[in-house]
């Protein structure tokens, strides 16, 4: 290659190097500008306190809004009045407080299908007697249970006294008798302080058979989710609910197990099969339904309601159906309903809380709301309708209940 020529191939790469330069440089400023011109997308929240979580689901499902039950309802689990006085999980006195009055919630009752209310924290002595006057204008409509006078257990002869004193009580107007979970978990042996007093104390005996030879159904609540028996740590599903009620926590000082209150529970039932037994909360087992199945089979004796446990129920509806259709005979209808009872959105009374129940037990809608709150009150999960047939739903509503409490 010539002199001339190898000049003129070192020009041309060098012009070829500048030209991929400046193209380079362009390139990167038209870029930039690009980038400088797309709007900043949010940064992702650091943190979100947990109740302030929302979600909204993007499901795209039916969903059914059931008005009126199908069929008159006879809500068994119903707190309209309570003992003014406690004293450490245990009721004093005889003095009550009314929460609602008939004309409070019959118009809801009205509107809903729900043709009789029980009451089951009805007092004892006169405080029985001004509940049972608060509702006897409306004898079709209402119903009182009594309660065990937990507060004279010390008193000598209490036993034949507690006996003697449900008769009394059905002559006043009770219809059957309640049993807080102050039996198992609050009654001590001086009343609040002591050894717990256990469920199957042979004291009792006298009270469980009265309540057989009497005809007074025993309303029976001796425990709760096995959840609260647990650690409040991030493992437990309902840390939501017992971080905001950590008095509802029976973890750990000298509370027995889930287990234990159950057990004795059960030697309770087998010793008195003349008594009837209505397990609530579907017998204090909602999560195991194999274990209540268990009870019911054991005990022609025991039966159980539903009451502030769709939530459970709703999530394993598959499973839920089946116990409906196998003991459709001895499940009845309840809600736990408390006029104004603000803390728990699950039993507030109203028609939010009937128009849910009735949806879970009537329809097959997906994954819904099991109570009227935006943060799902006792876990973040959310529940699937169980279609109950007619006879089922009959059966369930009313008929059950109306056979046990002679309404």
């Amino acid at each position: 290659m010539s002199t001339s020529s190898r000049r003129a191939w070192l020009r041309s790469l060098t012009g070829l190097a500048a030209g991929t330069a400046a193209l380079a440089r362009e390139a990167h400023v038209v870029e930039g500008e690009a980038l400088a011109q797309t709007p900043a997308q949010p940064p992702v929240a650091a943190s979100l306190a947990l109740p302030d979580f929302e979600p909204r689901s993007m499901l795209h499902v039916p969903e059914t809004h059931v008005e009126r039950a199908r069929f008159p309802v006879v809500d068994v689990h119903t707190h309209l009045t309570f003992r003014v006085r406690s004293v450490g999980g245990v009721a004093h006195g005889e003095a009550m407080r009314t929460l609602a009055t008939p004309t409070e919630v019959l118009t809801v009752m009205d509107r809903r299908n729900v043709q009789t209310m029980v009451n089951l924290t009805g007092g004892v002595g006169s405080g029985l007697q001004e509940s049972v006057r608060t509702f006897q204008n409306h004898p079709t409509r209402f119903a009182v249970f009594t309660e065990p006078s937990w507060d004279r257990i010390t008193e000598p002869g209490y036993a034949r006294w507690q006996a003697d004193e449900l008769g009394r009580a059905k002559a006043s107007g009770a219809r059957g008798v309640k049993v807080l979970k102050t039996l198992g978990l609050y009654l001590r042996e001086q009343v609040t302080s002591g050894p717990l007093v256990t469920i199957d104390d042979p004291r009792f005996d006298p009270m469980w058979e009265a309540c057989g030879a009497l005809g007074l159904p025993v309303a029976i609540h001796i425990s709760d989710p096995e959840a609260f028996f647990l650690p409040i740590d991030r493992f437990n599903e309902r840390y939501e609910e017992l971080h905001a009620h950590p008095d509802w926590s029976f973890h750990g000082k000298d509370y027995p197990s889930n287990a234990e209150l159950i057990a004795a529970r059960d030697r309770v039932i087998a010793r008195h099969p003349k008594t009837t037994f209505i397990g609530l909360h579907v017998g204090h087992s909602s999560e195991n339904l194999a274990a209540v199945s268990a009870a019911l089979d054991r005990f022609p004796n025991f039966n159980v309601e539903i009451g502030a446990r769709i939530g459970e129920l709703g999530r394993q509806p598959r499973a839920s159906r089946r116990f409906f259709d196998r003991y459709q005979d001895r499940v009845l209808f309840g809600t736990d309903a408390v006029p104004n009872g603000h803390q728990t959105p699950q039993q507030v009374f109203g028609d939010d809380l009937y128009t849910i129940y009735f949806r879970f037990l009537e329809t097959e809608d997906e994954y819904f709301d099991y109570a009227p709150a935006k943060v799902p009150p006792q876990g973040r999960w959310r529940i699937y309708g169980v279609g109950l047939p007619d006879p089922i739903l009959r059966k369930v509503y009313n008929q059950n209940a109306r056979r046990l409490l002679s309404l």
